[in-house]
């Protein structure tokens, strides 16, 4: 449905290192960057990092985050710890959570601007 979503930051350079180290553990890479502008992805830019005067203030109570697609438990061990080590707050340890699907393993942080992020994996049944 979606292409690609955009988020305002206070310091894109603060940005630029968090999303660099939390991004790279999931195989997504920074693709594009300018003074005021950062574009992850894998193949194309799917989420956009801009540096903004008035930034949307991020509300941890209104059930926005967004989900990252990881490939591996390991690898969603990774961005938390990541995300954690340059800059992330702890929302939520790498785990499964049964209370939103059989074999879901995620983990959540919230990022230095107060987004809230996710990496998920589907685990296997075995």
């Amino acid at each position: 449905m979606f292409d690609h979503v955009s988020i305002g930051v206070r310091d894109i350079d603060r940005s630029r290192i968090f999303y660099d180290a939390a991004l790279t553990p999931l195989g997504y890479g920074r693709l594009t960057s300018g003074a005021t502008m950062l574009g992850y992805g894998d193949e194309q830019v799917s989420l956009w990092v801009t540096q903004a005067e008035h930034p949307v203030r991020p509300d941890l109570r209104s059930g926005l985050h967004f989900c990252f697609k990881a490939f591996s438990e390991e690898a969603v061990e990774a961005f938390h710890a990541a995300a954690i080590a340059y800059g992330g707050e702890d929302n939520g340890a790498p785990g499964l959570r049964p209370e939103y699907a059989t074999f879901y393993y995620a983990a959540f942080v919230i990022d230095p601007d107060g987004y809230r992020l996710e990496a998920f994996f589907h685990k296997p049944d075995l």
